[in-house]
């Protein structure tokens, strides 16, 4: 067996994550100790209202993920992926599991990040929408032919038929029509805070690389598929480079699944709540197997599913 593990991004958070976890095992308690009480009350309590905040989820959902991480490494004799990854925010959780980052430091890199995000996002008139059941070629093209009638741009690359947009309303609206007339697939408008992994991002980047500048990154033990490549780090990239491209760019998060699997990964264990990240796994190749840590049942589960290998 040869294992990946995967942190999820924005959007996976709920009212009430991590609590039972918290409550049970004492490596994620640490984790989750390191937030402040405004960032653990809105997980633990909610509302959702405070939870979806940008510059509170970013914190909340890392400090989950390595908090996860952390207890099965203590509790899971044998648990050593071979590769890591994450869908956005989730990039940060996969450097800080490989060494990169401190805990400590990952949580003050995050809620500057989520900070620029959100000031970013303010007063943006955009919107976001999936794209379901199109090839990348055809999704390429509309969004290419869209940008006649307004700006629009790929934000995620999901996996197999599913990419995901953003920009102003004209310019979705107008790959959403081709679409349809096209039978290409269906598009589903989205709830989000912001046009991210889009250029609307590029004032956070350029606050990324003025943060990173003062930022000492460790070397990486695990090797880590960055979401701007689809790929490893490759001679002559830096993860500070890679750091400031992501938040403006497309997410290659099936081309990162892809690369792991010709590498040959077979298991991948999502960290996270909700099973979106293994739901792209099996859209992509439905014969890896895929372990799911959502609550604290789950972490019981996943031990024996590891240790059966």
């Amino acid at each position: 067996m040869k294992t990946a593990v995967l942190f999820a991004g924005q959007g996976s958070q709920r009212p009430g994550m991590g609590k039972d976890i918290y409550e049970n095992h004492p490596a994620f308690r640490r984790v989750f100790d390191l937030l402040t009480d405004e960032e653990k009350n809105a997980a633990f309590e909610g509302p959702e209202s405070e939870l979806v905040k940008t510059e509170i989820t970013q914190p909340v959902l890392l400090a989950f993920a390595l908090g996860v991480y952390e207890t099965l490494k203590e509790e899971v004799p044998g648990f050593d992926p071979a590769m890591a990854a994450g869908l956005s925010l989730g990039e940060y959780s996969a450097l800080t599991a490989s060494g990169v980052f401190t805990t400590e430091q990952a949580l003050d890199i995050v809620r500057t990040r989520g900070r620029l995000m959100a000031e970013c996002a303010e007063g943006t008139d955009t919107e976001m929408s999936a794209c379901i059941g199109a090839a990348r070629e055809d999704v390429e093209r509309f969004v290419k032919e869209a940008n006649a009638a307004g700006h629009v741009e790929t934000a995620n690359y999901n996996c197999p038929g599913q990419i995901v947009i953003a920009g102003t309303r004209e310019g979705v609206e107008a790959v959403e029509k081709m679409m349809e007339e096209e039978g290409a697939g269906r598009c589903i408008r989205l709830t989000v805070s912001g046009p991210f992994h889009t250029s609307y991002m590029e004032p956070a980047s350029e606050g990324l690389a003025e943060l990173f500048e003062s930022e000492q990154f460790g070397e990486m033990q695990i090797p880590v598929l960055f979401n701007c490549t689809g790929k490893e780090l490759a001679e002559g990239e830096s993860i500070k480079d890679l750091l400031v491209e992501q938040v403006k760019s497309s997410v290659m998060f099936e081309d990162q699944i892809r690369n792991m699997i010709a590498a040959g990964v077979d298991t991948f264990v999502e960290i996270g709540p909700g099973k979106a990240l293994t739901g792209f796994v099996k859209k992509t190749d439905r014969s890896v197997k895929t372990i799911n840590i959502d609550k604290e049942k789950d972490i019981a589960k996943a031990a024996a599913k590891l240790g059966a290998e």
